[in-house]
């Protein structure tokens, strides 16, 4: 997950738009669903926050040594209070450096960027001088799972007290070309990079895996687990499914096509029902470069609609300069141009980023096991893989988002129907070749009526085999190249497709849609969208001076499957919230009526508990970050259909208007919905897991301070955050991505 445009970094892929198919917007649609929900009143009354490293008060108690007398005395211990989800106070909004959580909570920061996982690597010293990060904690915590572990060190789906967070390092804060945070003086912002430098970036992204323990009331990371491990660009991975052995991903180090080493941008997460790590790989294109006659040198066939399809022009820089490293393979293989005489690609890396952009599966429990890129859940902007509820007898679903600007929903559906003893197999990895290498992609079309389909990617499908904007040879091309068989088959263009998650009850679908600075009322060129029934609102925001037009806040749109379950072609939907600040227009912007405990910008990572059914939102904003840094809210939800419908008006140019309908869910109440959380300056919060119990909750701090200019990486003074150092964690001053671990005083369950 990457900021909006309006924040201080270079632009990722999902600010680029590359679908340039004439596949409809929902703005093409007259007819469509929303209900508008009425204004909040009440609940804005906010209690006491405590802070990070700030412990709350529990409540009194009687003590054990009591002398008991008769009559029985008067002022007997009360029974405790029945547990009330989201019984806790909002917290207000906040722009302090550091984690705001409500009082009677505690937030400890638990792994950071840098950590050893090892024995034998030296502690981090956070001054730029650090080395051997292939044995660090990587950057950028984003998705996570918690995977238990018994007291003997074996598998667990119950343990509480012990076990492993698997975790993606999505990326590494950068102002220009170096990783600032991480070198000495900066690093060099100019080509050629130095290799010790791309070297150490290199190390900083993928995934890594760390057992944590609770003792005492206290969680800690073990830096000497036998189980600690990291996943960084050398990993060797297989890739698995029907891309595997494919002429697309020959190359020089895989000349068969079933391998190449590591995962890139990692961002949300999964996790199967046979208990292992699902990732997915984001904003992977803009790492690699091409030279500027590369189209001509492929002779301008179908590879160069792919690359362009994928945001990769001839010409484009890479975000690092990665291949500038020096003439090893390990630096050449992030230059994609075509540089060999061979046909099929086996002697350079015009082919490598084919290889990139998949669902990776991984057996957190076991080192010795592959690791697996799931190809046939399709190649695009990968974010969260979420599984509907397994049915016994009936294949699984897979439901995933391309995190894109006017890029699509998908589902992968199985051929293997569930078995129950696939929940606790002897091999976790062939159980995911069981489920995860055969079955069909589908891609979300939304109707105006509030009904959809899911649509099979396939190369059977007449409309993808005789597709005139590129010419598919085989489902492994039309897996690759999920994208241009979406704009085959007409699917509905979304706003930036992030998290999903599974509501625990109902088996909904729910899909955080970012923002959309593109949303125009009169569209001019490719990139820009009307308002439509699922992104209806077209507005201007004013951060500072600045104008913010489109629809900077985003919303969560859910999905209802038809009476096949997970298997079904048909769908029902609508808008559970719309994110706005809470005094902005009930007609046209708050339509959820959102209060000042409940306001929110950009919503992202999102997850249901399982312990409590809560739904937590995370926030990844660049458009209301004068008000208040990123947070995180927890949501009661109801069910699609559950709301009533709405109107609104845009004013065209002409004098005539531009009506658009739609339906938004049942309105929130301070029972329902209320902020939880709110970060450190300049982070994005992301990532969130728990403990079977639901009474230890982590959650990851993403890029404190990424707003400090490289120019004053000597004067901790103008660092723009340094957490989580003010928090007592670690040494130096240099902001860093981090883990914290969530605990209520009274030992009772995060939410409640």
């Amino acid at each position: 997950m990457n900021k909006p445009t309006d924040l201080f970094r270079i632009p990722v892929d999902h600010d680029t738009d590359t679908n340039v198919s004439s596949n409809e917007h929902f703005s093409t649609v007259l007819e469509a669903r929303l209900s508008r929900r009425s204004l909040l009143r009440g609940g804005a009354a906010t209690a006491a926050s405590a802070l990070l490293g700030v412990v709350g008060l529990s409540g009194c108690g009687g003590s054990d040594n009591d002398t008991v007398t008769s009559p029985p005395p008067v002022n007997t211990t009360p029974p405790p209070p029945a547990e009330k989800l989201l019984g806790f106070s909002a917290v207000s909004k906040s722009l302090a450096d550091t984690v705001v959580v409500p009082a009677g909570y505690t937030a400890t920061v638990l792994y950071a960027l840098g950590d050893p996982l090892s024995a034998n690597t030296a502690a981090y010293k956070n001054d730029g001088t650090d080395t051997d990060f292939e044995n660090r904690a990587g950057d950028h915590h984003d998705g996570m799972e918690f995977f238990p572990l018994s007291s003997t060190g074996t598998a667990s789906t119950s343990a509480v007290d012990r076990g492993l967070l698997a975790m993606n390092h999505e990326a590494t804060t950068d102002e220009k070309l170096s990783s600032h945070f991480v070198h000495a003086n900066g690093g060099t912002q100019s080509l050629p990079r130095p290799a010790l430098e791309v070297d150490k970036e290199m190390a900083l992204h993928g995934l890594s895996v760390v057992e944590v323990r609770q003792s005492g009331g206290k969680w800690a990371y073990q830096k000497d687990s036998s189980f600690n491990r990291r996943v960084h660009q050398q990993t060797d991975i297989e890739l698995s499914g029907p891309v595997r052995g494919n002429a697309l991903v020959v190359t020089r180090y895989s000349t068969n096509g079933t391998r190449i080493r590591g995962t890139l941008n990692n961002c949300g997460t999964g996790r199967t029902p046979w208990n292992t790590y699902l990732s997915g790989e984001e904003n992977w294109s803009g790492y690699f470069t091409r030279a500027a006659t590369d189209d001509a040198a492929r002779g301008n066939d179908k590879s160069v609609v792919s690359l362009k399809r994928y945001g990769r022009d001839q010409g484009a820089a890479s975000r690092h300069g990665w291949e500038t490293g020096g003439t090893e393979d390990k630096y050449q293989r992030w230059n994609i141009s075509r540089k060999g005489a061979s046909i099929d690609g086996s002697d350079d890396y015009r082919n490598e980023m084919n290889g990139m952009g998949y669902i990776v599966e991984m057996d957190a429990y076991d080192k010795s096991k592959s690791i697996k890129k799931r190809t046939a859940l399709g190649r695009y902007a990968h974010e969260s893989a979420v599984f509907g509820k397994p049915v016994v007898g009936q294949p699984l679903a897979v439901y995933m988002g391309d995190d894109s600007r006017n890029e699509y929903i998908y589902k992968f559906v199985s051929s293997a129907v569930w078995a129950a003893a696939d929940a606790t197999p002897t091999d976790r990895i062939a159980t995911g070749d069981k489920y995860l290498d055969s079955g069909k992609l589908y891609v979300a079309k939304f109707n105006a009526d509030g009904s959809g389909q899911w649509i099979e990617l396939s190369i059977s499908n007449p409309a993808i085999a005789a597709y005139t904007g590129y010419k598919f040879a085989d489902q492994a091309d039309v897996l690759v190249n999920a994208r241009l068989a979406g704009d085959a088959v007409g699917a509905t263009k979304m706003d930036r497709p992030e998290w999903c998650s599974v509501h625990p009850t109902t088996g909904e679908i729910y899909f955080t849609l970012t923002n959309n600075s593109n949303r125009r009322v009169e569209p001019s060129g490719s990139s820009q969208a009307a308002p439509d029934a699922a992104n209806p609102r077209v507005y201007t925001d004013m951060k500072g001076t600045t104008a913010q037009v489109g629809n900077p806040n985003g919303h969560i749109i859910r999905v209802k499957e038809g009476t096949a379950g997970s298997s079904s072609s048909s769908f029902s939907w609508d808008v559970y919230l719309f994110g706005a600040e809470s005094g902005a227009a009930a007609a046209t912007v708050n339509l959820s009526g959102l209060t000042a405990d409940q306001d929110f910008s950009s919503p992202d990572g999102l997850a249901f508990s399982t312990s409590t059914g809560i739904c937590w939102i995370q926030t990844d904003d660049g458009a209301y970050t004068d008000v208040t840094n990123c947070m995180m809210l927890a949501g009661l939800p109801g069910q699609v259909g559950d709301g009533k419908k709405t109107t609104l008006n845009h004013a065209r140019a002409n004098g005539t208007t531009l009506a658009v309908d739609t339906y938004v869910g049942k309105a929130a109440t301070a029972d329902t919905l209320k902020r939880f959380l709110v970060g450190p300056v300049g982070c994005e919060l992301t990532g969130i897991t728990e403990t079977p119990d639901g009474k230890a909750l982590f959650v990851n701090i993403q890029h404190p301070g990424e707003t400090t200019s490289s120019a004053n990486i000597a004067d901790p003074t103008k660092y723009s955050s340094q957490w989580p150092s003010n928090a007592g964690y670690g040494a130096g001053k240099r902001p860093r991505s981090a883990t914290i671990v969530i605990t209520k005083n009274d030992g009772g369950r995060i939410g409640s």
